[in-house]
């Protein structure tokens, strides 16, 4: 077995195709990195009135026993609560106030 010793001439391909492969990696490697991610497809089902009223709530016009504190009344009334009074005597207490 003779091995040819490296002249010149043998590196020159040998660097080439060194070359070559680093770029192509690097190209592919960009476009990877860069590439829009797999669509994913989201079925939604059709919902109809009927289904939705169906499991919708009873209507109502306005919030129950919405009580439209102010932000001093409501430190009172967690002062109150803080104090164990019962909370019917206590809004009307800081609602007395105002």
């Amino acid at each position: 077995l003779h091995h040819s010793p490296l002249t010149q001439s043998n590196l020159q391909p040998l660097s080439m195709m060194k070359f070559v492969i680093a770029t192509t990696t690097l190209l592919f490697s960009g476009v990877v990195a860069f590439a829009p991610s797999t669509p994913t497809v989201v079925v939604r089902g059709v919902t109809t009135a009927q289904t939705t009223t169906l499991f919708a709530g009873p209507e109502e016009e306005e919030e129950e026993g919405g009580l439209d504190l102010d932000l001093g009344e409501m430190f009172d009334m967690f002062d109150a609560a803080d104090k164990g009074v019962d909370f019917d005597k206590a809004i009307a207490d800081v609602k007395k106030d105002k």
